[in-house]
Order: structure tokens, then C-alpha cells, then sequence
């Protein structure tokens, strides 16, 4: 899905990331990178194939948008270093790609290790009239892309049937993008009538009418 926001085209991915076509930039919130390691560590019985997952569908996005830029809007890595940094370095050493890390809350891994694979890092990031960050936050005069809430939506059907989705949630003048990573799970929000939802599924983006 395509929108128009301040003049400029923003495209929606089904994989939860968002495409700047003036700029050539790829928008990616909430990877949360080493969550499942960290979860096997704990003794939580999850695959050690999905550990692959997130860098299976980063390949995706970038090869389909072929990006300049991107630009992950925090939580890149969940917590401290383990083995799936050494995937992330060997993934960062095969693109081609400008990368920037807008700081999470979960961006504990010092600096200097980002900054040895180039990766500049910032607690937000200023273009144009835009705004980036992890935290949603309001400011006069920009329109905000941010992180941080993992969005959801919960749809109700006839005969008590329920979905609940991924989403894209727009205000006014900010929208939040939807957890990129794999077992990060939902917020679910109640949208009021100034929002915009867009949800998401296996065939792509839909706006969700509110009732």
C-alpha cells in the first residue's frame, strides 16, 4: 500500500517495513535480533531454525526495495551480545546498504561495536520535516515515524470470530510501525476516529474500516 504523507510517497510492506521513495530509505522498527537465542538459553522450546528467520526476511525487503539507506528505528538487538551478533555482523558485511540505528530502549550493546561494522548510531534522526525515533514522541512541525509499541489490531466478525493483526497505526501526524521481529508480539490499540489503521496479512497491506 502507498501513501502520500507531506508531499512524499511511502510505501507499506506486508513485512512490516516502510519504503521512502524520495529518499531511498527503508524503515525497519523492533527486530529485536538475539530475542530467540536469548529465549533457548531460558529453556523455551523454540527452533533453532527460527534464530535465521529475521535475516531470511531482512534479504527480502532489501532485495525487493533495493534501498540506499535503512534506517532501523530501535530495538535492532534485544538485549546483551550472543550468537546471533555474529550473524548480524555477517550479514551487515554482505550489503551494500548506509545503515543508522535510532536507539531503542533495548540498544544496550555499546556503540563502538555498531560503529566497527559502520553503522552510525543516533537518538533520533532528523529529515525534512520527518522525525525518527523509537519512542513515539510529538513535535511541531514533523510528522513522526517511530517504534517501540508493537501495534496491533484486533478485528471482530460475524458469529464471534476474531483476528488479531499486525498493523501500521497512523495519528495525525505520526505513524507506528509494526515489531519486524520474530516472537515479539502485540500491543493491541484501540484506534479513535483521527487514526488510521492499516493491517496486515499473508497477501499484503489493507486499510481496516473503523466502525
Amino acid at each position: 500500500m502507498t501513501l502520500l504523507i507531506n508531499n512524499q510517497t511511502f510505501t507499506l510492506h506486508k513485512q512490516g517495513v516502510i519504503f521512502w521513495s524520495e529518499k531511498n530509505i527503508l524503515l525497519i522498527s523492533d527486530v529485536h535480533l538475539g530475542k530467540v537465542a536469548h529465549f533457548r538459553k531460558h529453556g523455551m522450546a523454540i527452533p533453532n531454525d527460527a534464530i535465521f528467520e529475521n535475516f531470511t526476511r531482512l534479504n527480502l525487503v532489501v532485495d525487493f526495495f533495493q534501498p540506499e539507506t535503512i534506517i532501523f528505528l530501535g530495538d535492532l538487538f534485544h538485549s546483551k551480545m550472543n550468537k546471533e551478533w555474529e550473524l548480524f555482523s555477517n550479514w551487515i558485511k554482505e550489503i551494500r546498504q548506509e545503515v543508522i540505528l535510532v536507539e531503542g530502549n533495548h540498544d544496550i550493546i555499546k556503540k563502538h561495536n555498531y560503529e566497527n561494522l559502520n553503522i552510525k548510531v543516533c537518538p533520533e534522526l532528523l529529515i525534512d520535516d520527518f522525525l525518527l525515533t523509537h519512542h513515539p514522541k510529538e513535535r511541531e512541525g514533523f510528522f513522526n515515524f517511530c517504534g517501540h509499541i508493537h501495534p496491533g489490531i484486533k478485528l471482530k466478525g460475524i458469529g464471534r470470530q476474531y483476528l488479531n493483526l499486525s498493523c501500521f497505526f497512523q495519528k495525525p501526524n505520526q505513524m507506528i510501525l509494526p515489531a519486524f521481529g520474530e516472537f515479539t508480539g502485540n500491543f493491541y490499540l484501540v484506534p479513535t476516529e483521527n487514526d488510521l489503521v492499516y493491517g496486515i496479512s499473508s497477501e499484503g497491506v489493507f486499510e481496516v474500516v473503523l466502525n
